[in-house]
């Protein structure tokens, strides 16, 4: 696999292609220098950082026209669709498709054979829908679930599906402690307060501020704009994180 410099006059011509939606442009360059097709842009040693053509077509904040003409058009000429990143995290391109809300181009990668339960997100190392659920991306985290993502307790509590949360409890494993308090602050960041509701009365931490940012549930729910959500917290105790610490 080659890997060039993101500033080589090809790479920036594709990219260029990519962005602009110009499938004649990029369809050309993957007939005459059919090895783009595979190639990484970056720098490819331990400390470097690279990346694919659909990372390219699939990056923030994605969307770019003809995008699913350009995921075949890629796929076609031999782009990996399960490609990872290279550097501090290994999203696939669909990853980034379901962080950017782009449900053309999730769609069009799922249908050239990406794996929808791919691990490597870079919320928790999760799957896609872990992506889309932790950046609040809907519209993205709900076709992986219509396409058959799997649903954690955590993203189906941020995503509000009341049923998925209560399967977890009719088992012979429950959630532990910590499952049920993650679940229930990703249910107010979500804005979901029915789901928020039953973590809750199973035990969840109110006022629980997780290790990646300072953010309580009651927090997370303002962010949201969850007026209700925010109003039924209050009126249980839940307290801000600048509450909390003092």
């Amino acid at each position: 696999m080659t890997t060039i410099s993101a500033e080589d006059p090809l790479a920036v011509a594709a990219v260029g292609a990519i962005h602009a939606g110009d499938l004649r442009t990029l369809r050309q360059l993957l007939v005459e220098q059919a090895w783009l097709a595979t190639a990484r842009l970056g720098v490819d040693d331990p400390e470097g950082m690279s990346r694919t053509l659909l990372h390219i077509a699939t990056d923030w904040p994605g969307h770019f026209p003809h995008v699913a003409a350009t995921v075949a058009a890629l796929a076609q000429a031999g782009a990996d669709v399960n490609a990872r990143f290279r550097g501090p995290h290994e999203e696939t391109p669909l990853h980034w498709a379901a962080s950017s809300d782009d449900v053309e181009a999730l769609d069009a990668l799922l249908d050239a054979g990406a794996d929808i339960e791919a691990p490597g997100a870079v919320i928790g190392g999760g799957s896609p829908l872990a992506d889309a659920a932790g950046f609040k991306q809907w519209h993205a985290a709900f076709r992986l679930i219509e396409r058959g993502a799997r649903t954690t307790l955590v993203t189906a509590a941020t995503l509000g599906l009341a049923d998925h949360v209560e399967l977890y409890f009719a088992g012979t494993r429950q959630p532990t402690p910590y499952e049920v308090t993650r679940a229930f602050w990703g249910a107010c960041h979500g804005g979901r307060e029915q789901v928020a509701g039953y973590l809750l009365d199973r035990g969840a931490e109110l006022n629980w501020i997780p290790p990646w940012e300072n953010v309580t549930p009651l927090d997370a729910a303002a962010r949201e704009n969850a007026n209700e959500l925010v109003r039924w917290l209050r009126a249980r105790g839940a307290e801000s994180a600048t509450e909390v610490t003092q």
